[in-house]
């Protein structure tokens, strides 16, 4: 079941690239970028300028990156990061967070309070070279997703326990205000990070439970699968046939006794056969002027 043994004390962002057959992800206040090729034991660890969170595979040489105050385009062969745009640069109490690219080759991304202050954060959508914001008020913005066939994007506050639904228009921007799709209070736990399966279904990593839970679109619960860290984080579907349900994992907020009870807090997992997942989609960038892509 563990994948990578090295561990993150806030490990966020799974992204498994289609074209390199590589699982990439973050420790966000490590400040490190990490990799692993299964089957090859080929491994990456780069060391960032500052907290990043999140990323879109942009083609077979290139992420985008979410940091503190920037997207920004990383060159996987050389390691070296581009900015592309600003993201509340002029707010050195917040960072980002969770974020996923969208059907339509944009990226969405929640900011956040570093010390989680109520309501300072929000989710953005760059697409067609422009940053929009989307969603104010957000204290902890996590599980952004969307639903298969481009009706709805998912996202949540976790500070709050509620994960929400909202309608897309046919170029992938909100059609209408956020609503709530699931009180997560109701069941006493707190969504993190979450993707969609082909199917549309919904596998939501639950802080502090160890677990990941799958909800239909309906919100009949399914499957629920237990990991040995109790602070599972953020999920993502790869390997060959996309049946591989890989999970971050973080040490923070755990105190000795839990870190001896379970060791592996913070380690990233893959559980084979978990479910149908699908290929993340490409982020298109829009150069301005001349053309040429960042």
């Amino acid at each position: 079941m563990q994948f990578d043994a090295r561990i993150c004390e806030l490990g966020e962002g799974a992204l498994w690239h289609p074209l390199r057959a590589e699982l990439f992800w973050f420790d966000i206040t490590g400040r490190r970028l990490l990799a692993r090729k299964p089957g090859t034991g080929a491994t990456r660890e780069v060391s960032l300028p500052e907290m990043c969170s999140a990323a879109g595979w942009i083609d077979a040489e290139r992420l985008l990156v979410a940091s503190e105050t920037a997207l920004l385009v990383f060159d996987i062969a050389a390691e070296t990061l581009t900015p592309l745009c600003l993201l509340e640069a002029d707010n050195p109490l917040t960072r980002s967070n969770d974020g996923r690219a969208d059907p339509w080759g944009g990226f969405w991304i929640g900011t956040m309070g570093k010390s989680a202050e109520t309501g300072a954060g929000a989710i953005y959508r760059f697409a067609g070279g422009e940053l929009r914001r989307l969603v104010g008020q957000v204290t902890i913005p996590n599980a952004i997703c969307f639903a298969p066939d481009r009706s709805v994007a998912y996202f949540a506050d976790t500070a709050i326990a509620q994960v929400f639904r909202v309608a897309l228009d046919g170029d992938g921007w909100p059609a209408a205000a956020p609503e709530l799709f699931l009180d997560c209070g109701l069941l006493g736990v707190y969504p993190d990070g979450a993707v969609t399966d082909a199917e549309g279904a919904l596998w939501i990593a639950l802080w502090g439970e160890g677990t990941v839970l799958r909800m239909a679109p309906d919100g009949t619960l399914g499957a629920r699968l237990d990991l040995p860290a109790p602070h599972t984080t953020c999920p993502a579907f790869g390997g060959a046939d996309f049946t591989t349900l890989y999970c971050t994992s973080a040490t923070q907020g755990l105190d000795a006794e839990a870190l001896n009870s379970a060791p592996q807090s913070g380690a990233t997992f893959a559980i084979m056969g978990a479910g149908q997942g699908r290929p993340e989609p490409a982020v298109t960038l829009v150069s301005f002027g001349s053309g040429d892509q960042p």
